[in-house]
């Protein structure tokens, strides 16, 4: 049987190796680690720039809601009253071409309504207090239409005029795949920060490196709105209309980036 020290010193070499590659290890994930904090730290010498682009767009996609509102002695009463109404101008809709699919409810509501009577008192000094009385229910329902022929919104606004909706409201003319337009508005933008990032390097007398970070503030679309019709402002129902001039002109979509580099 050998001693307890000749088996110690067997083993001693074999701790060493495994201790010294165990510390290599350690070394090499230290640098790697302080390689890639390096690489990500904003570097201390830098120049920023922004720029400015904008894209424009005949729009291809009209929106609008139209409403209708009733008020009878029950829901119930006042229900029938609105659907009449709700079927006969989405009859004009999906008659002129619009699919079920863009048509949809965006609100509903149903709500009593009252007669409000003031108490009154008498000169013997006896005073009614003030009392409501119910005397019936208003329904309302607000349908959304998105008419993918724009050319066509001018005849469906004149045509549901006559089914007795009460006001039509929220007319807007937009792009429907606005991708490609802030795309275009966003290149122009980067094109201006990058020659005024040159002309800038330049007049310092530096080398422009790499980008370092961007931040884009855009792209936001601007679009023409039309002003609500309703029947209360045309002092009383709307009446039905060969059609309703709307002017679309273009679409507007801006874009506003900032661009920093690193110099040296």
């Amino acid at each position: 049987m050998q001693p307890q020290s000749q088996v110690f010193t067997r083993y001693v070499p074999l701790v060493a190796i495994m201790l010294s590659l165990f510390l290599l290890v350690q070394v090499i994930n230290g640098l790697k680690m302080s390689r890639t904090i390096g690489d990500t730290a904003m570097p201390s010498n830098v120049i920023s720039v922004s720029g400015d682009g904008e894209a424009f767009a005949i729009p291809d996609v009209a929106m609008f809601t139209f409403s209708a509102s009733a008020t009878g002695k029950d829901v119930d009463d006042a229900q029938k009253q609105v659907t009449k109404i709700i079927e006969a101008a989405l009859g004009k809709v999906k008659e002129l071409g619009v699919d079920s699919k863009d048509v949809k409810t965006t609100d509903y509501s149903a709500n009593p309504k009252y007669e409000y009577i003031n108490g009154v008192c008498t000169s013997g000094g006896v005073c009614k207090p003030s009392t409501q009385n119910l005397i019936g229910y208003e329904v309302s329902q607000t349908i959304a239409v998105k008419v993918r022929k724009v050319d066509d919104a001018g005849k469906i606004l004149g045509a549901i005029g006559g089914t007795g909706v009460t006001n039509v409201s929220g007319l807007s003319f937009t792009v429907d795949d606005q991708t490609a337009i802030e795309r275009e508005a966003r290149e122009k933008a980067i094109a201006k920060a990058k020659v005024k990032a040159e002309e800038l390097a330049k007049d310092l007398g530096v080398s422009l490196v790499r980008i370092v970070s961007f931040n884009e503030n855009g792209a936001m679309p601007m679009f023409y709105k039309a002003d609500m019709i309703s029947a209360r402002d045309m002092g009383g129902a709307m009446t039905e209309a060969a059609s309703v001039p709307l002017p679309m002109g273009q679409n507007k979509v801006t874009s506003n980036v900032t661009i920093t580099y690193e110099i040296r």
